[in-house]
Formats: structure tokens, C-alpha cells, sequence
């Protein structure tokens, strides 16, 4: 049962606890707040991740509207928390609970726009509910498309738990419609998954490689041939099959 008397101002309250200076202009340059980059304009507390899911756990039952307020804030750590919060729900909810969370995130991705908070709530909740409903997946065939570098990598990384689960089919595709990305996240987050496929079956990503070779990015092929043996990561580097 949600407990609808936890706030959105208590949340900030209890994550400001654990607030520091140093580590804020740490991760204001790791994540790339500067003009031109990214992540410009976000704006950071200074709060590690293990701190951020202790408060997200801690107020895992406040309401939906008061998770939207987390989620709209300017505060990067602010918004993980919500989606942590989202994540915690979903995980522990019915199947119209995770409707609904699976609806509030897709209609709220403008506000998942960071690499960190793409990769720790898309394949929880989009990849996840997709799982159990695969007449959405046309929702990640609009968002790899998007304008929106953060909708693209959601796109990429919620088929993580496809993979987990052994299927592949939907990574390969859109490893193929983002080779010609502009943008070194996507290269790097399809690589990842690329990666990810490897680990449980060589064939799939070995073809992809081979039949896109002149046409990957550096950044996608390192990613995706990582844990390959030494002897056989040199052969895909350097192209020869």
C-alpha cells in the first residue's frame, strides 16, 4: 500500500544529508555539465549512488505525485531517486502497478537525461514490462529513432534484460539502425549490449561485426569485442576474420 504522507520534500531532506561540495564539482566535470557537452546544465548535490538507493529504499512507498516532483527537479541525484523509487515499485508491484509506472516513465523521459539514469532504470522498467508485453517493443523501434540522445539509449539499454533472459533479436536490430549515430554515448551503450549478447552467445555478434565491420564505429567495436580473448579481440579489431 503507498503511503501517501511521504514527500517529495522529505526525499531532499534526507538526500541532503549526504550532500558534499567536493564530490558535486566532481561530478558536475565526470558528467559533463559544461556548455556544448551532454549534460549541460545539470546541476549535482554531491551524493554517491549507494546513499541515494539507501533514501530511495527508505521511501520506496511515497505516491506517484510526489515522485514526479523528484523527477522534475533540477538536481541529477534528485531524479535518480525517483527513478530508484520507480524502480522498487515496479519490481515489488502487480501487473497494474507496472502498467502504470511503465506509462509514467514513457511519458516522462525528458527527464531521464543522463547516462546514469538511463542505465539504472530503462531495462527495469521499459525492458522489463516489455518482456511481459512485447506488443510494446514498437515504442523502442520510435525511440532509437529519436532526436533525443537520452530516448535512444533508453531505446538500446532496456533490451538488457532481453539479453538476460537469451534473446537477442532486438539488440541486433538496433545495433544496426544506430551504427551511423553522431553521438559516442550510443556507440558506447550498443557496444555494451553488444557486448552483453557475446557473453551468452558468440555467433550473433561475431556475424554483426563481420557483416558491419568498414561501417562501426572504433567505440561500438571495443566495446563489443572486450571479452573476447586477447588473440581473438586483436583479429576484430583489426578485421581479419
Amino acid at each position: 500500500m503507498v503511503i501517501t504522507s511521504m514527500t517529495a520534500v522529505q526525499v531532499q531532506r534526507e538526500l541532503n544529508r549526504y550532500a558534499n561540495p567536493v564530490r558535486k564539482k566532481t561530478n558536475e566535470w565526470f558528467f559533463k555539465t559544461g556548455k556544448g557537452e551532454y549534460g549541460e546544465g545539470d546541476v549535482f548535490l554531491g551524493i554517491r549512488v549507494p546513499d541515494i538507493r539507501k533514501v530511495s529504499k527508505q521511501f520506496y512507498s511515497i505516491s506517484r505525485a510526489e515522485t514526479k516532483k523528484l523527477l522534475q527537479s533540477p538536481y541529477h541525484e534528485e531524479r535518480l531517486a525517483a527513478l530508484l523509487i520507480l524502480v522498487n515499485q515496479f519490481q515489488k508491484g502487480d501487473d497494474v502497478t507496472q502498467k502504470s509506472i511503465f506509462d509514467f516513465y514513457i511519458r516522462h523521459t525528458k527527464y531521464v537525461n543522463n547516462w546514469d539514469l538511463v542505465d539504472l532504470s530503462a531495462h527495469y522498467i521499459v525492458g522489463a514490462y516489455m518482456l511481459k508485453h512485447p506488443n510494446e517493443e514498437t515504442i523502442l523501434d520510435s525511440f532509437v529513432c529519436s532526436k533525443s540522445l537520452w530516448e535512444r539509449r533508453i531505446a538500446m539499454v532496456a533490451t538488457w534484460i532481453f539479453i538476460r533472459e537469451g534473446k537477442f533479436d532486438k539488440t541486433i536490430e538496433l545495433a544496426e539502425i544506430l551504427l551511423d549515430d553522431k553521438e559516442d554515448l550510443m556507440h558506447k551503450a550498443s557496444g555494451w549490449m553488444l557486448r552483453e549478447v557475446w557473453k551468452k552467445k558468440n555467433a550473433p555478434v561475431e556475424d554483426f561485426i563481420k557483416k558491419h565491420y568498414t561501417r562501426m564505429p572504433r567505440t561500438m567495436l571495443r566495446y563489443a569485442i572486450e571479452k573476447m580473448d586477447e588473440i581473438k579481440r586483436k583479429q576484430f579489431l583489426k578485421g581479419n576474420f
